[in-house]
């Protein structure tokens, strides 16, 4: 079975030379796997890196380097699709870390059966200093993350709405069609809502285990959550039934408070002093439950303050989105079919022959 390993990067020089070493330590035979590597408007040495990549790897089925003049992820993830010829199609961030059995386990999960897998994907420091451990603990924690089952270690098999770092057979896309390239952070939320609506189901198998590196500054972490919140609040437009209530809790928040400070004008403090209450009681129970996990450190004793400004950067990001909404709406719904049918029509006209 061939797999078409794909990874898209702008200006990911730090990370790449990471993952490309963990590539070339798959043990799934080379022989059966293309690398993708798709440029996305990188200013820095990434596609330096790439075509690195591709002249000491000649072992491979094959490596492509291409470019991708969209400039955003959905955009780039169907150049990488469109270039692929694989059996089965992997989606692989460049901000990221994988077993060596990775590709093993997915082609072991695709051969039982399943049309599209993925395991568990626990967060990671990019270094374990003092500070970069707390913003961990922050991310891993309900509280700083989701309920999702795969932004976590998986413990037996069970089927989802989503993954992350995906296999997907090749007939999957040739019928649902590619990524909606009007949508930011959102695209896989709503290419999966699509897969499910297709009739396929989306397979979490403990034993495929991949890793995501967290930003490595507060203030990246806080523009990460506020883009977040935006797109999601934006997805709204366009696919209403991908989004979960869940991920309006901060928006709730930030109107929340808004709410309560507009009551403070007029002479009432309650409202305030109850959320703040409230808000204080959850914030110190989940930042306890990062020390009882026996990783521990004086720095997590930051979390209360951490918290509430990743919530509210997420909430404010919403909030903006909704305001901006009903204006980007139209013109997103005239353009957004382009890249999914590009894709389709794609492969389903094509002989899937690695050249």
């Amino acid at each position: 079975m061939l797999i078409s390993l794909c990874v898209i990067a702008l200006n990911e020089e730090n990370a790449l030379k990471g993952l490309f070493e963990k590539i070339e330590k798959q043990t799934y035979p080379k022989s059966d796997t293309q690398v993708v590597l798709v440029n996305n408007c990188s200013r820095d040495g990434t596609k330096r890196l790439m075509l690195d990549f591709a002249a000491r790897n000649k072992d491979y089925n094959s490596v492509k380097v291409v470019d991708c003049k969209v400039g955003n992820q959905a955009g780039a993830w169907n150049v990488a699709i469109i270039n692929s010829c694989g059996d089965v199609i992997i989606r692989l961030d460049a901000h990221s870390s994988i077993p060596s059995d990775f590709l093993s386990e997915n082609a072991r999960c695709i051969e039982s059966g399943e049309y599209v897998c993925g395991g568990g994907r626990p967060a990671r420091a990019m270094e374990e200093t003092p500070w970069q451990l707390t913003l961990l603990a922050a991310e891993e924690s309900l509280f700083g993350s989701s309920f999702a089952v795969y932004r976590r270690e998986s413990d037996k098999k069970r089927y989802v709405d989503s993954v992350f770092h995906g296999a997907y057979r090749r007939e999957v896309f040739a019928k649902v069609g590619g990524f909606n390239e009007q949508l930011g952070r959102t695209e896989d939320n709503e290419m999966h809502y699509r897969i499910r609506s297709a009739g396929y189901r989306i397979c979490c198998d403990p034993r495929i285990r991949s890793y995501q590196y967290i930003r490595s500054s507060l203030p990246r972490m806080m523009k990460q959550k506020f883009g977040n919140g935006l797109w999601v609040a934006l997805t709204l437009g366009v696919c209403p039934g991908c989004i979960s209530l869940f991920h309006f809790a901060p928006l709730a928040l930030v109107c929340a408070l808004i709410l309560s400070v507009i009551f403070c004008a007029f002479g009432f403090f309650v409202p305030l002093i109850a959320l703040a209450a409230l808000y204080l009681i959850f914030d110190v129970i989940i930042t306890a439950g990062a020390f009882t996990n026996g990783k521990g450190r004086p720095q997590f004793l930051l979390l209360p303050l951490i918290f509430p400004l990743l919530h509210i950067s997420y909430g404010i990001g919403s909030l903006i989105g909704l305001i901006k909404m009903p204006f980007w709406r139209g013109g997103a719904r005239r353009k957004s079919g382009e890249g999914i049918e590009l894709v389709k029509n794609k492969l389903r006209s094509e002989t899937g022959d690695c050249e």
